[in-house]
């Protein structure tokens, strides 16, 4: 009965004017039945009314409190184009509100932003669908994560928010083993299971997340002991050749990047020290060269060394 009230006052709403008969056609109930609800929703508060004649009906006042002219042009097309651009995560379930929304304010919505959460195969599209569901539902995650050094674990999570972040998406959650909110890398989960097991949402102080393979390094006298509080994030200079010079605006902010007299490059970023980070500044090659800090440049080292060995 309900969702008969709401649709009622929808179609009224869209078409100003509509008969009882119409009404009852519609939702395949008798006028007697449509008289009642239009009693109930009068009851309500909702000021609907009742005409004779050729051109009667049922309709509302225009005084109505969600009369659309309360809504700017401008306001109507950034209602739809948000809901367009939510369709894009994933969230089919929301096309309804958009088309009555879109007949309401006769607007076509427009999709201003695509997000494929897929690989070129598509294979990976199914675990970003799994996430959500779990997140939007509050169910348990379990799976098998690798570690940067190739060690694997089983997880059981309470899974909070899809993030993308640099370049990689992560799951934020809170993991049962460690009891503490990590970030996991996606495409190291693997096995990915949504458990029946549902959750309540955890007050959790305001301390930052830990990518889960985060780990002291001996090289870093500043790291000491990881603790959730700690800022995992390292200012890294880079000299860059000025051949590289299309990458760098490619990745880097502007803000990060100053101009040398030669026309080379130095970089100052912020990044939490993983796999990604050392790949991103191997990635160019002989055309980079680590500043500082001190430690980052002897690591940044022993890999070359590594790969050099792969060779002799």
């Amino acid at each position: 009965m309900i969702n008969r009230l709401l649709s009622i006052i929808y179609i009224l709403m869209n078409k100003g004017t509509v008969t009882a008969g119409e009404l009852a056609r519609r939702f395949e109930v008798s006028v007697r039945t449509i008289y009642r609800d239009i009693d109930t929703l009068s009851m309500a508060g909702i000021p609907v009314y009742t005409t004779k004649g050729r051109n009667g009906g049922i309709s509302l006042t225009e005084q109505f409190v969600l009369d659309k002219m309360l809504v700017s042009k401008k306001e109507q097309q950034q209602i739809l184009a948000a809901l367009a651009s939510l369709q894009e995560t994933g969230a089919h379930e929301e096309e309804e509100i958009l088309n009555k929304l879109g007949e309401f304010f006769k607007e076509n919505p427009q999709s201003w932003v695509a997000i494929d959460f897929s690989d070129w195969s598509g294979r990976r599209k199914e675990l970003f669908n799994q996430i959500k569901d779990a997140i939007l539902g509050r169910h348990v995650l379990q799976f098998d994560y690798y570690g940067q050094y190739g060690d694997m674990s089983s997880r059981c999570v309470e899974p909070v928010q899809l993030l993308f972040k640099e370049y990689t998406w992560y799951v934020r959650a809170f993991c049962r083993s460690k009891q503490a909110m990590r970030l996991f890398k996606v495409l190291r989960m693997k096995r990915v299971t949504v458990l029946d097991e549902t959750f309540e949402p955890r007050v959790l102080s305001e301390t930052a997340d830990l990518p889960e393979d985060a780990k002291p390094n001996d090289m870093n006298p500043e790291c000491g002991n990881i603790t959730a509080d700690i800022d995992w994030s390292t200012e890294i200079t880079l000299w860059i050749d000025k051949k590289e010079a299309y990458r760098i605006y490619d990745r880097f902010d502007e803000s990060e990047i100053s101009v040398l007299p030669d026309g080379h490059f130095i970089v100052k970023f912020n990044c939490p020290l993983d796999d990604w980070t050392y790949g991103l500044i191997l990635s160019f090659g002989p055309s980079a060269k680590v500043l500082t800090p001190e430690f980052v440049k002897t690591e940044v080292h022993r890999r070359i060394s590594e790969m050099g060995r792969l060779y002799e």
